[in-house]
């Protein structure tokens, strides 16, 4: 009656290992360590970095205890923080020998301890959140709207661009919002009108109505074309924070969409808001020039003077590029960018989209320069730097590609790159929290505090009340406690101080479930039935109860999940796990623990429960 087959024993043996094994890297500990990151769009970190670092380390007789490339960065780990800052000092000026001008951001952070087979493993620790480690919060709002009217406005410049050239003539288009006003004086114009957009815009629906004499046609963007120009907006604003934040020396910078228009950034170690303010509100611009393929540009490869006219600029290999003064195109012109790949040959390229004037300037400025490189620079803090040459091959307009030696990897990276040079959309600004390190390390203090204060009184009160049965819990206790922690780390879980609060009163709700337990034996041994069918009744019973109120607080979890935003979602995160991993273990763990202890004894006289009151009649009851 009250056994559990191997297979059921096999589920509980392995379910504690593997939460073992994925709470042990939050055991050991972080060392302090210095991250090599780039500072650049166009710098990319790699082994080579890793092996600069390690020169520089052994040139300046300073010992780490490890040094890792984790594919973005480049992590070297020490013993204490003395040898921490004169690494850092050392690798920067090896690698920044120019401050002004930083290719890698040296940044100080922590490592942990934990030995490398848990890495391969990967079983790493949880992160902390800022409340914990001190930083700064900002949660910005992306105004969606403006650009949605930044699209509109580029459409009406491109549909009045195709309108001529198709020689249809047309009583004026206005933009209204975001909608796009064309006013047609006959029914043939309205006609081939609609046709061209939906042949060459489709991204735009129409409606038609008489005006007077004449017809007025209504362009609007399409319903999921406004979620993907949202989309992208959010994203392009994402890459470019990104982009912005590694200027501040971050270690590890969080910078997330939540919801479908907001972004937070958190900056651990960072104390300065104004600062973090000032970084994210720069900007970064985009320009097209042609390049000077003269001989006098050509000699400055080998020392010579630039030419009157021409400045000269690093690509990304840091080898010159001599382009001419006059400006083509600017970012402001350049409404998308799109990795994919040539219809032809299938080689990976870019595709570029721009708005009417810059695909007018395109146009006249490739049909005179056939056969000629153009290059395109980044331009941030007031330097350039050319992340792209290509060759003019046919005549440009709105839309073109750049093709090319790259790959589909380096494609994409310059897709990004020319989509981050600016903001796709304003932000403001809606939330703003500084946390210093000393309230976050007393604020770590307090949180372990009151969770094992909180395991401890009620794992005492349990065995006092409930005998052996309340050992059972309280071990049930500390496997949902084991578990919890196990798959935050595995779903590397940023821990906040709501997080910390949501786990202390997981602690409370899921005792709730053996209470539930306990007392249904109890009152089945109350109405006389055997030790053995107690506790199969018990469990049975109690399961139903159980199931609905976890059931019930879990739709709430999931509530404060889906509409909360910053700590209300860290205390809805843990909460809703809690209530997960406490189903199995005081249901499902418990009931195992109970069933090798006594479902092994055929002939059971008692257990250890507590006491059981057995009034002698309804009376008694009724008068006591």
């Amino acid at each position: 009656m009250n056994r559990y087959p191997a297979w059921k024993y096999a589920i509980i043996v392995v379910a504690l290992l593997i939460a073992a094994l994925y709470t042990l890297p939050n055991f050991f500990g972080e060392a302090p360590a210095v991250q090599v990151s780039s500072a650049k769009s166009t710098v990319k970190v790699d082994t080579a970095t890793m092996a600069r670092v390690e020169q520089t380390l052994k040139d300046a007789g300073i010992a780490a205890s490890a040094i890792a490339f984790d594919g973005n960065s480049v992590k070297a780990r020490f013993t204490d923080t003395d040898t921490q800052l004169k690494a850092k000092d050392a690798i920067q000026k090896s690698l920044v020998p120019d401050a002004a001008d930083p290719s890698y951001v040296i940044a100080l952070n922590l490592l942990s301890l934990s030995p490398s087979w848990l890495a391969q493993l990967h079983a790493f620790p949880m992160y902390l959140g800022l409340d914990l480690r001190g930083g700064v919060h900002l949660m910005l709002q992306v105004d969606m709207q403006a650009a949605l009217t930044k699209r509109a406005e580029s459409l009406s410049g491109d549909i009045r661009s195709s309108l001529r050239e198709k020689n249809i003539r047309h009583g004026g288009i206005s933009r209204n919002g975001q909608t796009i006003e064309i006013k047609l004086r006959d029914p043939a114009a309205l006609a081939s009108t609609k046709a061209l957009i939906q042949d060459q815009f489709a991204d735009l629906q129409t409606t038609e109505a008489a005006d007077g004499a004449e017809y007025r046609l209504t362009a609007s963007i399409k319903p999921e074309a406004t979620r993907r120009i949202q989309d992208q907006a959010l994203k392009q604003n994402i890459v470019t924070l990104h982009n912005r934040v590694n200027e501040l020396g971050v270690a590890e910078p969080v910078i997330q969409q939540q919801g479908v228009d907001r972004i937070v950034v958190q900056l651990p170690g960072i104390q300065d808001p104004a600062r973090v303010q000032a970084i994210i509100g720069r900007t970064a611009t985009l320009e097209m020039r042609l390049v000077d393929d003269s001989a006098e540009a050509r000699a400055v490869m080998t020392g010579g003077l630039v030419p009157f006219g021409s400045e000269k600029f690093p690509d990304i290999n840091g080898s010159p590029v001599v382009v001419k003064k006059q400006v083509l195109v600017t970012g402001e012109n350049l409404t998308d960018a799109q990795a994919g790949f040539e219809s032809q040959k299938q080689e990976p390229n870019v595709s570029l989209t721009l708005d009417a004037k810059g695909g007018r300037v395109m146009r006249d400025v490739s049909r005179e320069n056939m056969n000629k490189p153009m290059a395109i620079l980044l331009f941030e803090k007031g330097k350039g730097q050319a992340i792209s040459v290509a060759t003019i091959r046919g005549e440009l307009g709105t839309r073109f590609s750049i093709s090319g030696a790259m790959n589909i990897s380096a494609a994409n990276d310059l897709a990004l790159l020319l989509r981050a040079g600016s903001l796709a959309a304003p932000m403001e600004i809606i939330e703003e929290r500084t946390i210093g390190p000393t309230l976050g390390a007393d604020n770590i203090s307090k949180g372990f505090h009151s969770v094992s204060w909180g395991f401890v009184v009620i794992v005492a009160f349990m065995a006092a009340y409930y005998m052996l049965f309340g050992l059972f819990s309280g071990l049930a206790l500390a496997v949902n406690l084991l578990l919890l922690v196990a798959v935050l780390s595995m779903l590397q879980a940023t821990l906040t101080l709501p997080g910390m609060a949501a786990m202390a009163l997981a602690l409370g709700m899921a005792i709730d479930s053996n209470v539930l337990i306990n007392e249904r034996v109890r009152e089945e041994l109350r109405n006389g039935a055997s030790p053995q069918a107690a506790i199969h009744a018990g469990y049975e019973r109690a399961w139903a109860t159980i199931l609905d109120s976890n059931i019930s607080t879990l739709i709430a979890g999931l509530a404060l999940l889906a509409f909360g935003s910053g700590p209300v979602r860290g205390f809805a995160v843990v909460h809703c796990i809690g209530i997960l991993t406490s189903m199995f273990s005081a249901v499902f763990f418990s009931r195992g623990l109970v069933n090798l202890w006594y479902g092994r004894q055929k002939k059971l006289k008692s257990v250890s429960i507590g006491t059981v009151w057995r009034p002698a009649t309804s009376g008694a009851v009724a008068t006591k």
